[in-house]
């Protein structure tokens, strides 16, 4: 959360008042700034395990041991239609947990997202898996993340 503000804080001080394209320019960096976190984090926590035979045992994983690492707790549910997109749902995520259970928040939500989206990204990628990865939130805390996985 503090990544997140600090990002905010420091774009607006630059411009001093926000538009859309400098929203667009936090979420970026904080997309990339995930995507190097994810890498390095699944570098560790795959060094003693065995290789995955196939994209859904990596999107398991991901649901399990990975979540369970970085946010400790794991995915709620995980679906796919077998054709290279998962949801995996989380009914308390940890990251809107902290900010409200209310709808007062939903509009700040993807903010906070952009980091955990590029963690996941970064996570797959190191794994060989190329991806897509959005999030949305309905109801908070629960956020339902998209991933795509792109064909070579």
């Amino acid at each position: 959360m503090e990544i997140v503000s600090h990002v905010y804080k420091e774009q607006q001080s630059s411009k001093g008042e926000m538009d859309n394209k400098d929203r667009a320019v936090c979420v970026s960096v904080l997309e990339s700034m995930g995507f190097r976190v994810g890498q390095g984090l699944i570098e560790r926590l795959t060094r003693d395990s065995p290789s995955f035979k196939d994209e859904l045992d990596v999107m398991k994983f991901v649901c399990k041991d990975f979540w369970t690492k970085v946010f400790r707790r794991q995915v709620d549910n995980l679906r796919t239609n077998h054709q290279g997109t998962y949801v995996l749902q989380d009914n308390k995520f940890s990251l809107l947990t902290q900010l409200s259970n209310g709808k007062q928040y939903l509009d700040q939500a993807p903010k906070y997202l952009a980091f955990s989206c590029g963690v996941v990204r970064g996570a797959l990628s190191n794994l060989g898996l190329d991806s897509v990865v959005t999030a949305e939130v309905s109801v908070m805390p629960s956020c339902k993340f998209q991933v795509v996985i792109q064909k070579l």
